[in-house]
């Protein structure tokens, strides 16, 4: 991790924090929303304190995802193999995908929203792509060498990363061609904690911006891993959802 840092949360702790504040938006939306908002036995005055509690719960989620953009980050800087990193994310969305659709459309499948996984895992392809790009001075054509201008890489690497945010879009992946620009931006950002968290922040409060809190927590990381388990944030993800999921179908048929 980056030993130029001098926070006080380690690696660990800031993801604790994160699986929590997911944990609260999910519960918002499966439990409070899907539950007791759709509901029309309330009454004005429950209605109007559940979506108060609806909306702070909400809030409260926002910091989640900005955090595991930076971990990210971190993980493809310090992994030992980012093709095993980016199968694992995939793995981990194909497992999370019904469960997340159970959770929040009551639904198995939901074609227009996929689960957070999938981003991340193109996150790393994209970032992949960054570096292998940007890396690239000269290229042979006709048996001749062809020497690049030193701009025409970098070009190139960014316009390599859009054309990655279009397939998001395309795809309907969590927080689509946004997420996968906070992850490019804390990626060309990282020798500098200070403006990687102002970077992060300012176009995080662009669409979400409850969300841009989550930098006041990560610039204060001490740059330490922490004691973790390697497989249990991965697997807390489909783990809670399908919880949820079952919470809420529960709770729907003793409500009704």
């Amino acid at each position: 991790m980056n030993s130029t840092r001098s926070g006080h949360l380690s690696g660990a702790q800031l993801k604790l924090i994160a699986v929590f504040s997911m944990l609260t938006d999910h519960m918002a939306v499966a439990l409070i929303h899907n539950v007791y908002l759709t509901s029309g036995d309330l009454s004005p005055g429950s209605i109007r304190f559940l979506r108060n509690l609806y909306i702070l719960m909400r809030s409260l989620g926002r910091p989640a995802f900005p955090i595991y953009c930076f971990f990210l980050v971190q993980g493809f800087l310090y992994t030992h193999s980012r093709r095993v990193y980016t199968l694992r994310l995939l793995l981990f969305g194909l497992i999370s995908e019904v469960p997340f659709d159970l959770a929040l459309y009551r639904t198995v499948w939901h074609p227009s929203h996929q689960n957070v996984m999938f981003e991340l895992a193109a996150a790393v392809i994209m970032l992949t792509l960054f570096e292998s790009i940007r890396s690239v001075r000269s290229f042979r054509i006709a048996g001749r060498t062809l020497r690049l201008s030193r701009p025409f890489p970098i070009v190139a690497a960014f316009l390599s990363s859009i054309l990655c945010m279009g397939i998001a879009e395309l795809l309907r992946l969590d927080y689509s061609w946004m997420g996968l620009c906070l992850i490019l931006l804390l990626y060309v950002t990282r020798t500098s904690p200070k403006l990687q968290c102002a970077t992060g922040a300012a176009f995080t409060a662009l669409f979400e911006p409850a969300g841009a809190a989550a930098f006041l927590l990560l610039y204060v990381y001490s740059g330490q891993r922490g004691r973790q388990k390697k497989y249990f944030f991965y697997a807390f993800y489909p783990a809670h959802l399908l919880l949820l999921a079952a919470a809420e179908a529960f709770l729907i048929r003793f409500w009704s």
